[in-house]
This record gives C-alpha cells, structure tokens and sequence, in this order.
C-alpha cells in the first residue's frame, strides 16, 4: 500500500525525478572524488567543496524543472518555496570527510517529505555505483553491481548486534551520557560510514546505527529505506523522526532490540 497522498501512479512519477536527479548528481560527482580539490570549513566547522555545490545546484535543477511546484530544502543553500506541501530534501554528499579523503563511504541523499513525513528515500553511492531506493508502503530496492539483498537481519538481542556509529566527536555532543552503555551491550562497534552505514543496514551487514547531531537532510532519505527493508527508524526516545527534533536518530534492523536500544541510550540500562 502506498500512505495516503502518494497513489502508484504519483510514487511513480516522483521517483522518476529522483533518480533523474541522481544520475545527474553522480555525473558531477565522480571527476573529483581523488582530484585534490581544496576544502572549505562552513560555519559549523564542516568541510564543503566544490563537488558538494554542484551537485546540489544540479540536483535543484533538474527537481524544478520537473516539479515547479514542490519545495527544495538542501544542506548547502537552504529551502525555497517553503509553503509547498510537498518538500525535496536533499544532501548532495552526505560525508563529506569521507569523500575529501577518498573513500568511498559517502553518498547523495534525495528525500521527499509529503506534509513532513519522509514517503520516499534514495542513496546513491556514485563511486561503487550502489544505489538504495525507499518508497514508503513498498519493499527496499537495491541496485548494484555489487553483492548484497536487501533485508534487515533477525538478532535476537544487542549482544549479537552489530552497531555503527560515523565518529566519536559526534557522541561527544549526545544529549545523554549514555551511548556508551549501548556500545558495551552491543557485539562491537564500528566507526565511519555516514549514510553508507545505512545501506548495509538495509542489506543485513549492520544491525544498529545510533547517531546524533544529525539534520533533517541527513536522515530524511534514509527512513524509506531502512523501513522498507523491515527495520525501524526512531530518536534515542523512540519517537518518530521530526525536523524540529534533537538531532538524535537511532536505526535497528530487527524491531525486536529497539526497546532495549531506547532505554540504554535514556538510563544506561536495558528495558525491563
């Protein structure tokens, strides 16, 4: 089934557009991963390039020719048409350090919000050419050359529980201390991979990805994705995803560990 205000026929044509928009963005993208661009700090103290800008003028581009109507907010230059119900959010690469660096664990994140509710998600890895596709109400789609079904594993507890988190001096910002009873309950941990690590929660590799400090293009693309790969996307709270949140986000392939996650990340201590 597809949530009310996306028939078939609508996702359809929406989708259509995005990949559009990602074949474009992957075309800007690849002549200068391992170029040696120059690097600039934004505001915040993270890296932009030139890569970053143009393929979200592109991606911009190509979504307001085919759908003047809907609004874009993007990590680079901002929202336009904010008053549209229908919203593109987009992250032409989300790690950027990933990418300045020359691995291939970056990506570009196209989402749209129907009335702030993420209904379809892409991430598209244009150096290994894996691309992820979530529409809400359908199953995940994987397209790659490369091995991988898509499908979150079963793990019946957090010490079978592979869990991924993009760095340390993200934690450091948490809004409770207690990440670290959650790394100790789970099996290992493994640092990097920024959306990527998303992906391979989709495909079964990862079972849990607890982040924070995170915007809403840096994880809008990603719900229709994990979910339709049968996980599940909350805060550390457990609540739904909102812009207007605190920047946590917390992703488990197998439903069965979130309680657990929750209430380590809020008490240090397991459910029950």
């Amino acid at each position: 089934m597809t949530p009310p205000g996306l028939t078939p026929a609508d996702a359809d044509r929406l989708l259509e557009a995005a990949t559009a928009a990602a074949d474009a963005a992957a075309c800007v993208i690849r002549p200068f991963f391992r170029a040696g661009i120059s690097v600039d700090d934004k505001s915040d103290s993270s890296p932009v390039t030139v890569a970053d800008r143009t393929a979200e003028r592109t991606i911009r581009a190509i979504l307001a020719e085919r759908l003047p109507d809907h609004a874009v907010l993007g990590e680079e230059f901002g929202l336009e048409r904010g008053d549209a119900r229908r919203c593109w959010v987009i992250d032409p690469i989300d790690g950027t350090r990933a990418f300045v660096t020359g691995r291939p664990t970056f990506g570009t994140l196209i989402a749209l919000l129907d009335d702030g509710v993420p209904v379809l998600g892409l991430i598209d890895q244009p150096i290994t050419g894996e691309r992820w596709i979530g529409v809400r109400g359908r199953p995940t789609r994987y397209e790659s050359g490369l091995p991988g079904t898509v499908g979150t594993r079963r793990c019946a507890a957090l010490n079978l529980a592979e869990l991924s988190c993009t760095s340390p001096e993200m934690i450091a910002d948490a809004p409770t201390p207690h990440w670290d009873a959650l790394r100790r309950a789970a099996r290992r941990v493994t640092w990097g991979g920024d959306c990527y690590a998303y992906g391979l929660l989709a495909l079964g590799q990862v079972d849990l990805v607890a982040e924070c400090t995170m915007k809403i293009w840096d994880w809008a693309a990603l719900v229709p994705v994990v979910e339709g790969a049968g996980g599940r996307m909350t805060d550390w709270h457990g609540r739904p995803l909102r812009a207007d949140g605190d920047g946590t986000v917390l992703a488990v392939g197998d439903p069965a560990i979130l309680a657990d996650a929750v209430s380590l990340l809020n008490t240090g201590r397991p459910a029950g």
